[in-house]
């Protein structure tokens, strides 16, 4: 009889000996072979046995834990001899995050063995038969292969997305600023202060304007959202529909002419616009003025006095690029709708206004329903249509590093490349992330798409 219990106390000191245990000897080293790695890597990169040791001369992951721990301890300084350099917090984040990622992996083929070690003891004493190390990799194998081959690709994914992911929103929990910029300074760890900053709760005076401009910013950015997802989706219908319509005639023409928006490069289009709404030397204001329109420049993208003319000039701009995609989408939802509906409808007297409310508005809204909650998370991080026609401006009294026009996203381009409040910007980060998925998270599973999928 075997011990499952003393297996899987053999593995967790040295991995394999549980396996070892079990007579399973190529498994056994397998995982011994693991463990030998993970000690050489960290031993290998590091100086454990010097006189003055240091968890900043430890190896890959032990200063990698450090690193994450304290974000360094000594700044650079300008001494006598020259600069002595110091500790460079955000990156030792990022090496203490990336260490970390890895030694999670060696953490799961550890548990994965102590797991191993005693399952095997449990069979048998069930089966009183041992599975040779053989069969365990074929069945592994055979069992596994999908996940051995999406493995490399989960792998960069964690590093290349997650850990991003991660090192910013940890920013968020630090003073990472201006103020406190690597190597000259060190980074520290603030808790909630950021977010206690933000929501006026830390009693500094004039702390409420970052609860101010949050607000503002936030309420343009909800509004620019709604509409840039709603609106253009309504008039790619209305236009779907009139084309669909038998009485059009020449509708391959008027659907090309209609597309063109849609087809030409969007930065292009942003900067071409911007050009034509210039107040000062834009084509739109010279025509107005010499028909006697206007007896002024109007300011279309910058009036200071009028925030909301660039704001529905950014509007008006974002629904001529929004149409055609909705428009194009519309009709080929509609050509998939059965033409019996239709002839029933006409048969029991339906007009066509009522067979578009009654069966092509219901059936077009729940096969596009999950690319319109897209098409919102699309439109609340609409970066390229704010920053390449007035670059979050014209500016505003009593806004922090916010411009009349900016929303979420680029007002925290602005406090990242701008004015370097990496930390703010992190928690802006946070509040945009936790918004659009659990906008995503509530409205996803409601359609129909979803449900049937499930």
């Amino acid at each position: 009889m075997k011990k499952p219990f003393l297996a899987g106390i053999f593995s967790t000191i040295l991995w394999g000996s549980g396996q070892l245990y079990n007579k399973q000897y190529l498994k056994a080293l397998f995982f011994f072979f693991v463990q030998v790695v993970m000690i050489a890597i960290e031993l290998i990169g590091g100086n454990y046995f010097g006189s003055n040791f240091h968890w900043r001369n430890a190896g890959i992951f032990g200063r990698g834990i450090w690193g994450v721990i304290t974000l360094g301890t000594e700044p650079s300084r300008m001494t006598l001899d020259g600069l002595t350099p110091g500790d460079h917090s955000t990156m030792l984040l990022i090496q203490g995050l990336i260490a970390i990622l890895f030694l999670s992996l060696f953490v799961i083929v550890w548990i994965i063995n102590i797991f191993d070690a005693y399952k095997t003891a449990k069979e048998f004493n069930e089966t009183k038969e041992i599975v040779t190390s053989i069969v365990w990799l074929k069945a592994v194998w055979e069992k596994s292969f999908a996940y051995f081959i999406i493995l490399p690709a989960a792998i960069m994914m964690m590093f290349f997305t997650l850990m991003p992911l991660i090192a910013s929103f940890l920013i968020a929990f630090t003073n990472f600023n201006i103020n406190n910029l690597p190597p000259a300074n060190v980074v520290e760890w603030r808790g909630l202060q950021n977010f206690r900053t933000l929501f006026a709760m830390d009693g500094i005076p004039g702390g409420d304007l970052w609860l101010h401009t949050f607000i503002q910013v936030f309420i343009w950015t909800l509004i620019q959202a709604i509409i840039m997802s709603i609106v253009p989706f309504a008039i790619g219908l209305v236009q779907a529909v009139i084309l669909n319509n038998k009485r059009v005639k020449f509708k391959k023409l008027f659907r090309s002419l209609l597309i063109l928006p849609w087809a030409i490069p969007g930065m292009l289009t942003l900067l071409n616009f911007r050009e034509v709404f210039n107040g000062t030397f834009g084509p739109l204001n010279r025509v107005l003025l010499e028909w006697g329109i206007i007896s002024e420049n109007i300011h279309w993208l910058g009036d200071v006095h009028n925030i909301w003319l660039p704001r529905m000039t950014i509007l008006a701009i974002g629904l001529w690029l929004g149409f055609p995609h909705w428009m194009a989408m519309s009709s080929g939802v509609m050509t998939a709708i059965p033409k019996d509906i239709y002839e029933a409808a006409e048969i029991d007297g339906a007009s066509e206004r009522q067979q578009f409310w009654r069966i092509t508005l219901p059936l077009v809204v729940a096969a596009v329903a999950p690319l319109l909650i897209m098409g919102f998370s699309g439109a609340f991080n609409n970066f390229g249509l704010i920053y390449f026609l007035t670059g979050g401006g014209p500016q505003v009294a009593g806004l922090i590093h916010a411009g009349g026009t900016d929303i979420l996203i680029t007002w925290i381009f602005g406090l990242t490349m701008e004015s370097r409040m990496y930390n703010m910007a992190s928690v802006m980060s946070i509040f945009i992330f936790i918004l659009v998925a659990s906008m995503a998270l509530w409205q996803l599973p409601k359609t129909r798409a979803f449900k049937e999928d499930n």
